[in-house]
């Protein structure tokens, strides 16, 4: 928790400090007009990402497929659309980055990996905890018994 808390107070100081530079460097209309060209890049690039992906998404689901690589992929086009939205010049170079086809293939490639083997995981604790559950049942092997019934609550 401490870390998150410092991310979020180093990002912003960072971005300040690289927007600052830069401004010295170009001069000031010229950073303001980097900042606002970026935002609109990134409206348009979540607005586009949005209406693509629900597009191939409808697609693939009338041909009976599971549209998870278009999903990924407009994810990742709307964060980077974000990250472009966001003022400042380092979320503008993550943004961009995330908008390479290259980088989004990569990326996308991870993320496939990672939901694959945490299924995989879940599959095996979930072996694990009703094994244990088994060994923890009477010698009869039946499961604890259940009443149902209706409750009525009465604050005063």
């Amino acid at each position: 928790m401490r870390g998150l808390f410092l991310v979020f107070l180093a990002f912003p100081l960072l971005e300040l400090f690289v927007m600052i530079r830069v401004g010295s460097s170009i001069g000031a209309a010229a950073t303001l007009l980097l900042v606002l060209a970026s935002g609109a890049l990134g409206v348009l690039c979540i607005r586009l990402a949005g209406l693509t992906t629900a597009l191939s998404v409808r697609q693939r689901m009338a041909q009976g497929e599971v549209p998870n690589r278009e999903m990924l992929n407009g994810l990742l086009l709307v964060v980077a659309g974000g990250l472009l939205f966001l003022p400042g010049f380092i979320s503008d170079v993550v943004g961009l980055v995330c908008l390479l086809p290259i980088t989004r293939q990569w990326l996308i490639n991870r993320i496939g990996r990672h939901m694959t083997q945490r299924p995989a995981q879940s599959q095996q604790f979930y072996t694990q905890s009703s094994t244990y559950t088994e060994q923890r049942r009477g010698p009869e092997n039946r499961p604890a018994q259940i009443i149902e019934g209706e409750f009525e609550r009465k604050d005063p």
